[in-house]
C-alpha cells in the first residue's frame, strides 16, 4: 500500500530555512506527480505545491512562492521541500501527498514546522 514517511521539521526563528523529506514506498514513485499540503493551527488542509514525475516542472501557491522549493529524487524515492525566509504563518503540520494537485490524495503523517522567535 501507499506508504509516505515525512521528516525533517522542527522549530525555527522567523527569516531560517528547514528541509523537509518524503520517503515513499508501496507504489512506483518514479511515475506518481507529487505534491505537499499543510495544516495550520485550526484550519483546514491547505496545498502549497506539486512537481511533475520527471521533476521538470513545478507549482506552488504565491504565498510560497520564491521561497520554498519542492524537488524530487526518483532514485531515492524521496520528495523534498526547501524552505527558506520562514515565517510564522507557515506554522503547520507539513503532508507530501500522492496528487498532482490539491488535498484529497494519500499522505503520510506529517511533520510539525513551528516558526517563532
Amino acid at each position: 500500500q501507499v506508504q509516505l514517511v515525512e521528516s525533517g521539521g522542527g522549530w525555527v526563528q522567523p527569516g531560517g530555512s528547514l528541509r523537509l523529506s518524503c520517503v515513499a514506498s508501496g507504489f512506483t514513485f518514479a511515475n506518481a506527480a507529487m505534491s505537499w499540503v499543510r495544516q495550520a493551527p485550526g484550519k483546514g488542509l491547505e496545498w502549497i505545491a506539486s512537481i511533475t514525475t520527471s521533476g521538470d516542472l513545478t507549482s506552488e501557491i504565491p504565498s510560497v512562492k520564491g521561497r520554498f522549493t519542492i524537488s524530487r529524487d526518483n532514485a531515492k524515492n524521496t520528495l523534498y521541500l526547501q524552505m527558506n525566509n520562514l515565517r510564522p504563518e507557515d506554522t503547520a503540520v507539513y503532508f507530501c501527498s500522492r496528487t498532482p494537485y490539491g488535498t484529497l490524495g494519500p499522505r503520510g503523517q506529517g511533520t510539525q514546522v513551528t516558526v517563532s522567535s
